[in-house]
């Protein structure tokens, strides 16, 4: 019982903690070189238990198109623009923005599915929007001196970085839906979207530009932080909500997701011994509040 809601809420923390992990080796190499090193390593991990099991043979041909499309856009674009708005937001404004997923994913239902958006569901996009507004207009005070408080470049280029990423994994999410409540094996999903992430950034990787590549050489402490945010937030965290999509309410998974931003903050304030301010706190909790107002929680 209640197994479905544990893995999205287990996922949600994943993401909290991995988050905080990934500042540091993604500032040092790079969004683009980080997430590349990631996905190869998740993809490595996750392949091989999907033939040791095997659990190839759960995905059909009919599944190979949304599964490949649902990669590229939820994964490859997705996480690339998030750990880009990482850089420049630091981890807990992009929190706060990757958590518009659920409110985006409703909208979107609506617009593209014909889905029923109430006058509660309506409500609810309004207030987690509100909510990730007051978090990054009101989130900081001025005492607080920490490094990831400090926002780099232009704020605008962040916000649409975060935004793009929200975007991105809620078309993702939306293409997947359908295949995960067909009976597909959640881990040999996650292995295939991420083998299509892992194959399109190691293209880019080829093109000489140097943004593509690695700012710093890769050392054994940010090879380690590369390695825990891949396993534990793309290979257990994605695998656990695409299995919670096979069988849980999709509205009750998508809230619970959503909550990475408040589980972050007392994780943030033992990391940096720096208290998040008052709006950080009241931002986080509208957004959770919202995300359960769309989905009639």
């Amino acid at each position: 019982m209640f197994v479905y809601e544990i893995a999205a809420l287990a996922a949600a923390a994943l993401w909290a903690i991995t988050g905080l992990v990934a500042t540091t080796p993604s500032q040092h190499l790079g969004a683009i070189a980080f997430n590349r090193y990631r996905m190869l390593m998740v993809f490595a991990v996750l392949a091989i238990y999907v033939t040791a099991v095997p659990g190839w043979g759960s995905i059909g041909g009919d599944h190979l198109l949304p599964l490949i499309l649902s990669g590229f856009i939820g994964i490859f674009l997705g996480d690339t623009a998030l750990f880009l708005a990482l850089n420049r937001l630091g981890p807990r404004r992009t929190a706060m923005l990757f958590s518009l997923n659920a409110p985006i994913s409703a909208l979107l239902g609506w617009i593209l599915l014909g889905e029923t958006l109430s006058g509660q569901a309506l409500a609810g996009v309004l207030i987690a929007f509100a909510g990730v507004i007051l978090a990054i207009g009101f989130g900081k005070r001025r005492s607080q001196l920490h490094q990831w408080e400090a926002i780099k470049g232009p704020l605008w280029i962040g916000l649409v970085l975060g935004l793009a990423a929200a975007l991105s994994q809620s078309v993702g999410s939306l293409i997947a839906r359908p295949i995960m409540e067909a009976g597909v094996d959640p881990v040999a999903a996650s292995a295939l979207r991420i083998g299509v992430a892992a194959f399109g950034l190691t293209l880019i990787a080829a093109l000489p530009s140097p943004l593509v590549k690695a700012q710093n050489p890769m050392t054994p402490g940010v090879a380690l932080g590369v390695a825990v945010t891949g396993i534990m937030g793309m290979g257990i965290g994605m695998t656990l909500i695409l299995f919670a999509l096979s069988g849980g309410e999709v509205g009750i998974i998508s809230t619970l997701s959503a909550t990475t931003p408040a589980i972050q903050l007392p994780l943030l304030w033992a990391r940096t011994r720096e208290c998040p301010a008052l709006g950080a706190w009241i931002g986080a909790a509208l957004v959770v509040i919202g995300c359960a107002l769309i989905f009639g929680v």
